[in-house]
């Protein structure tokens, strides 16, 4: 996995540093669940903004990188409940269906607009996992983060406005991997997290809504810049990068 982040970050701040002042630079990191797309987006981030302050000493407060997860962009669960058929819409949440994607379209036109001396911080949403629902305006796109990058499923999809999102986009990279492992990672997860009360219920929540989803999202993937692949080992649990382990697809 190192070699690949070295590339990634290393094509990621050249690309930057050729960017006007006034322009930011959007990377959207897509791949099915259990993928290790968040692991991977929250590092590049990170190794940006470590570049960022042994360049610029004392800019540490102002990272130049941002990280933009989708999931704040999930549809609560009231707005679940009032589709046609709620209880499809619950079992199935995760899917793209089940997502604000005018929303977080919305977010990626606001960014893709020149900076200017008077732009403002720009908020997009979290996702509270206590209360399973979004929260928003919680995570805050200074304008001095000149790199965004963005995390989701459903980012290089050829499908709507995510296929209107990811025209917006600089970069689009695709973390792939096998199915049987990322199932394997997935029912590990949701045991992890609690949300099911045994493996075979973490089996069939896996088959049934997380390879579904992923289905579509490796069928109508557009064409990417980078396809990154993700293997079964250590280095793509989000622990080894001291990140938080928490379910990609959530209970609704």
């Amino acid at each position: 996995m190192e070699e690949q982040v070295v590339k990634l970050v290393q094509k990621a701040w050249a690309r930057y540093k050729t960017k006007p002042g006034s322009q930011r630079l959007l990377i959207a990191v897509s791949g099915i669940p259990g993928s290790g797309k968040t692991t991977l987006a929250s590092l590049i981030a990170k190794r940006l903004n470590a570049i960022h302050n042994e360049e610029s000493p004392g800019c540490a407060s102002t990272p130049i990188a941002a990280f933009i997860p989708m999931d704040g962009y999930h549809l609560s669960r009231a707005q679940l409940s009032a589709m046609p058929d709620p209880t499809t819409a619950h079992s199935r949440r995760g899917a793209a269906f089940t997502f604000d994607d005018n929303a977080f379209c919305d977010l990626v036109k606001t960014l893709r607009k020149p900076l200017l001396p008077e732009s403002k911080t720009v908020y997009a949403p979290s996702f509270d996992h206590a209360v399973k629902d979004p929260v928003a305006d919680d995570i805050p796109i200074h304008p001095s983060a000149r790199v965004i990058i963005f995390e989701g499923n459903y980012l290089s999809l050829n499908k709507g406005l995510w296929k209107e999102a990811a025209g917006l986009m600089d970069e689009l990279w695709f973390v792939e991997v096998d199915f049987e492992v990322a199932k394997r990672r997935l029912v590990d997860r949701h045991l992890k997290a609690g949300i099911v009360r045994d493996k075979g219920e973490a089996e069939m929540r896996a088959d049934e809504n997380d390879l579904v989803n992923g289905k579509e999202i490796v069928e109508g993937r557009l064409d990417v810049d980078e396809v990154i692949v993700s293997k079964e080992d250590d280095a793509w649990k989000p622990e080894a990068q001291g990140g938080e382990v928490i379910d990609e697809q959530l209970m609704v």
